[in-house]
């Protein structure tokens, strides 16, 4: 999970999982277009994304498609987001509860 955490540390590799999440299946010459840098630094920055298994590489002939892989992500937040929200659910959940009970009470 560090090499994700690291991967959407850059700005940079966010804008390219941002690309990718609106059209799957670019090449390095598609998504330089998006960022206003240079080949050498885009590739770069892929392969961190790749390492991080974020992005997976998929050759069409001579061709090389990047791909969004959503699953570490999804890990992320199925470790350290979801057990958050689950607590501030609940303390809506209970204040509707006591507020509804309140309102009958007065009623």
């Amino acid at each position: 999970m560090d090499a994700v955490f690291k991967a959407l540390a850059d700005e940079s590799r966010r804008k390219l999982l941002d690309q990718l999440h609106k059209s799957s299946g670019q090449t390095l010459g598609e998504l330089c277009g998006h960022l206003d840098m240079s080949r050498q630094a885009v590739a770069k920055h892929l392969g961190l994304l790749e390492t991080a298994n974020l992005v997976v590489v998929v050759w069409r002939g001579r061709e090389k498609l990047h791909y969004l892989n959503p699953v570490p992500l999804q890990e992320v937040h199925d470790r350290w987001i979801a057990k958050y929200e689950r607590h501030r659910l609940q303390a809506l959940s209970d204040l509707k509860t006591g507020l509804e009970h309140d309102k009958n009470i007065t009623e």
